[in-house]
């Protein structure tokens, strides 16, 4: 099995489709379908079921996927290793972030970055800070900067950078805005626009509701909080949301004894060596 048959094949899987594989590699579709091809004449076996433009792995693919991934994860350090010793900080690194990551935190770092370390080829990739974290766990990513798992697991090592209070918000007109402070009791039944089921800011609210044993009414939720915050400016319910989103348009309440905060940092595998760049990136975000 070559390197580059098994990259094709890994491009496949996590796009889910040839020709994205194949723009992700910078390559044409058919050369994609010949290393797979390939791969597939040397173990004697089909990896993937084709039916229209539907794809899906086989029992074969399947066995195949996770050593897929160490193989390459293997290969992939062991050019880090071999890279580093000169000392040189150049070359790809792919960080995946999230929306409001990407424009409240990263742009003056990035533009501190791009202008330290000219010889980097940033690939920034955008997406939910959990599934940035998934794919950092599998090794596809070298780097997340996101939202911090409140409860991180191996293989992940988090960095905490950035404190980020959560405000409970209503819109600017809301019938609270005037009341100088409010019991979180008296949200209940108030319909809420909620963040994500599976986010990591859901799993902090919850908690923080749960615990002063508050039930909401969820009128709806979403995984982008720029919705949440239109929404709520509209009139739609309470949320939460952080201090670098509020404006004019929304009222944060002062809520007696109930206060939130999730934390943004760096998140990268505890068991791969990390590159020169994502060090310098690192470094810059950390400075």
């Amino acid at each position: 099995m070559d390197i580059p048959s098994l990259q094709a094949f890994l491009a496949i899987v996590t796009s889910g489709s040839f020709s994205l594989a194949a723009e992700a590699l910078a390559l044409t579709q058919p050369a994609v379908s010949k290393r797979v091809g390939a791969l597939e004449g040397k173990l004697g076996v089909k990896l993937f079921h084709r039916i229209g433009r539907q794809i899906s792995l086989t029992e074969a693919g399947e066995a195949l996927l996770p050593r897929a991934r160490h193989l390459l994860a293997e290969f992939e350090d062991t050019q880090r290793v071999i890279s580093n010793l000169s000392g040189q900080i150049e070359g790809k690194l792919l960080v995946g972030t999230s929306h409001h990551i990407g424009l409240h935190r990263l742009p003056s770092v990035l533009r501190r970055f791009t202008e330290h370390y000219p010889d980097v080829t940033l690939e920034l990739q955008f997406m939910d800070s959990e599934a940035a974290c998934q794919r950092v766990a599998r090794g596809e990513l070298e780097l997340g900067v996101v939202t911090l798992p409140p409860d991180p697991s191996p293989p992940l090592i988090c960095q905490p950078i950035w404190d980020d209070p959560l405000h409970l918000v209503v819109a600017a007109d809301h019938a609270l805005v005037h009341h100088k402070t409010i019991d979180i009791s008296q949200l209940a039944d108030i319909p809420a626009i909620m963040p994500g089921l599976q986010t990591y800011t859901r799993h902090i609210l919850d908690q923080g509701l749960r615990q002063a044993g508050v039930t909401p009414t969820v009128a709806m939720s979403t995984n982008y909080l720029e919705t949440i915050k239109m929404m709520v400016s509209v009139g739609l319910g309470w949320s939460v949301l952080p201090k670098t989103m509020l404006d004019h348009n929304l009222h944060a309440l002062n809520v007696k004894e109930f206060n939130l905060s999730r934390s943004l940092g760096v998140v990268r595998h505890g068991a791969r060596v990390c590159s020169n760049a994502a060090l310098a990136l690192i470094g810059t975000i950390g400075s």
